[in-house]
């Protein structure tokens, strides 16, 4: 048993986002807010990310709680995580029904050459900078219609993206373990009907934490799949205690997880290294190029592609395939770059040096299908004992503004049609 405290201690301690000095833990809550008349007897939708859940990791590790909840209602064969599968994007993909290059959010590290500045997610003073995020998040959605919401450490909640913050939220830290979490929860739902939250967003890292450092396919990973399905378990049973009425789950992931070949990577053509001419930004399964001088982007793409090994591929940005939505015309805040190197997976790129993780994502899903994320959903709105095939994640925003009965006015990618199936017909 010591042992395998030790080892989910060092899970936790291994996810994505390092952070450095004080963390402030407290809960952060915006005062004079209501539910209205209304608000208050409409349903409730938790939704649970769970990072790095790949799409057969329920059934590969036997997450008992959550194959026999989501059995009960809904399981996708898989969810398509939106291009490139990484954390930020896909995160904020979910909650707002845009693509990233639409959203904003195009990678975990980015420069914005309009504003002549740089994200990175590590930095608090970016993830709580709303400036930087695009769309209506669906906590902000709620609260613009007198509904209570609460986010625990989600990306982007602490921002005031979207205009509103959610009510209840916390700053992103990794001190609180999942059982933390649930009561956290738990104690929302308990608040008096006016100010209980009817959108609950809850976020766990780590089992991506697991799956980075010791590969997909280790214990370590099927401890912090365990993990993370204790805890669904405990928040479910505490939640039927409370004798509420219509609370929906929603469990969701942003993308999968596969073994690299970190010991024999790609190297970054030498070209790039011209900082007169070039910047370009590696996430290591995929690297964006930034040609300064724009007459010299097809003559670059000729002489880069020329030079290709078949470990990779060499793209205009434009001529990316459509379905990826991550091309020129798509580009709305000018971040990508224009010319894409994207190694066939499980290669990678990495400058020498430097190291690189055993598990990574951010390949195309629809070719890799290891990227592939998890979609189960359950409760009363829900239909039951429901296989669906899979589905793109940008229409996860539309599903759940409809559960909560939320007008959402704004252009999103996602469609209602796609998911609505899965609902029971109204009464």
């Amino acid at each position: 048993m010591k042992k395998v405290l030790a080892l989910l201690m060092l899970i936790v301690s291994l996810t994505i986002f390092a952070q450095k000095g004080t963390v402030d833990t407290a809960q952060i809550v915006i005062p004079d807010r209501y539910n209205n008349a209304e608000a208050m007897q409409k349903p409730y939708v938790i939704m649970i990310s769970t990072d790095g859940f790949r799409y057969d990791y329920a059934k590969k590790y036997k997450a008992e709680n959550l194959l026999k909840f989501s059995k009960e209602g809904i399981q996708a064969k898989a969810m398509l995580p939106s291009y490139p599968s990484i954390t930020f994007p896909n995160h904020w993909t979910l909650i707002t029904g845009l693509y990233p290059s639409h959203h904003g959010l195009i990678d975990n590290y980015f420069y914005d050459y309009k504003l002549k500045k740089a994200y990175a997610m590590s930095n608090r003073q970016n993830a709580e900078d709303g400036s930087w995020y695009g769309g209506i998040p669906l906590w902000s959605l709620a609260e613009k219609q007198n509904v209570i919401s609460a986010s625990l450490q989600w990306v982007g909640s602490a921002s005031d993206a979207g205009g509103i913050r959610p009510t209840y939220y916390y700053p992103y830290h990794e001190k609180f373990t999942p059982s933390e979490k649930v009561n956290k929860v738990i104690n929302w739902l308990k608040l008096p009907e006016d100010k209980r939250p009817h959108f609950i967003s809850l976020y766990f890292p780590e089992v991506d934490g697991a799956g980075h450092h010791f590969g997909p396919e280790a214990k370590e990973t099927e401890v912090a799949v365990q993990l993370v399905d204790n805890a669904i378990g405990e928040l479910v049973r505490k939640v039927n205690d409370l004798g509420l009425k219509n609370v929906n789950f929603v469990f969701v992931s942003d993308h999968g997880m596969i073994k690299v070949d970190g010991g024999n990577p790609l190297e970054i053509p030498q070209i790039l290294f011209d900082a007169n001419r070039f910047d370009f930004y590696n996430s290591q399964t995929l690297l964006r190029v930034y040609v300064k001088n724009p007459d010299e982007v097809k003559k670059v793409y000729k002489e880069l592609k020329a030079g290709k090994t078949d470990d990779y591929e060499v793209y205009l940005d434009k001529k990316l395939p459509k379905y990826l939505h991550f091309a020129t015309k798509d580009d709305k805040y000018n971040r990508i770059g224009q010319i894409l190197l994207i190694p066939n997976a499980p290669k990678i790129f990495l400058e020498k040096g430097k190291k690189t993780s055993v598990g990574k994502h951010g390949y195309n899903p629809r070719i890799v299908p290891e990227m592939k994320a998890t979609f189960l959903a359950w409760g009363p709105e829900f239909k039951e004992n429901l296989v669906i095939d899979e589905f793109e994640n940008i229409n996860v925003y539309p599903l759940v503004a409809e559960i909560l009965r939320l007008k959402a006015d704004q252009h999103i990618d996602g469609k209602l049609k796609i998911l609505k199936p899965i609902l029971k017909e109204r009464k």
